[in-house]
């Protein structure tokens, strides 16, 4: 297994999915909920978003293909996606956004659990790029299916502890990790806009 890999898309995954940040929405749309309920919402939004990201990671560069989208192409634009949302994560304000606070259906596990907190396009951006970088590499590809279980997994804590976790971190707490996060996943973007630029000169 390539522990390389594996480490830069724990980074990765672990910036876009932002398990703390996540939980911390999880338990302001549970409030008042019971333990039952929130455990299975908790487990079935993860099992769902692991068996979509990890579809799209396996199937997502030949739907490319089929669509006649070049894999430079998609590194770029990916890009500049991963970048808006760093951007939003730097300077928006705290809060949750109007459509998910409003009016909370009895099965969040799909929305906005599944999609977009955990499994959102940034996310399926990423898994596109970081299999498609991975190729037929099998322990590559090894060490992605890895990261995203090992991610999902601390994702599914985090939401078993959301309501601790959202009392010990606070807003400020949350606010400060959330930008930190946001300068890496900046990063990373631009990173993928270097490489499809790259890919086209070649």
């Amino acid at each position: 297994m390539n522990k390389s890999t594996l480490l830069t898309a724990l980074l990765s995954y672990f910036v876009i999915v932002d398990p703390v940040g996540v939980s911390l929405i999880f338990a302001a749309i549970t409030e008042g909920k019971e333990d039952t309920f929130c455990r299975k919402m908790a487990f079935r939004s993860v099992l769902l978003s692991t068996i979509i990201i990890l579809c799209f990671g396996f199937f997502g560069g030949k739907l490319l293909m089929k669509l006649g989208i070049s894999i430079e192409s998609f590194r770029i634009a990916g890009g500049l996606l991963l970048f808006h949302t760093a951007f939003n994560m730097i300077m928006k304000p705290e809060g949750l956004p109007s459509d998910i606070t409003s009016q909370q259906p009895e099965d969040i596990s799909v929305f906005p659990l599944s999609f977009p907190l955990i499994a959102g396009p940034g996310c399926l951006t990423l898994t596109v790029l970081l299999f498609a970088n991975a190729g037929r590499r099998q322990d590559e590809v090894i060490a992605l299916v890895l990261a995203v279980l090992l991610i999902f997994t601390l994702t599914f804590i985090c939401f078993l502890s959301a309501h601790n976790l959202s009392r010990f971190m606070g807003k400020t707490g949350n606010s400060i990790v959330k930008r930190l996060l946001g300068v890496l996943l900046a990063s990373l973007s631009i990173q993928f806009v270097a490489d499809g630029i790259m890919g086209f000169v070649h």
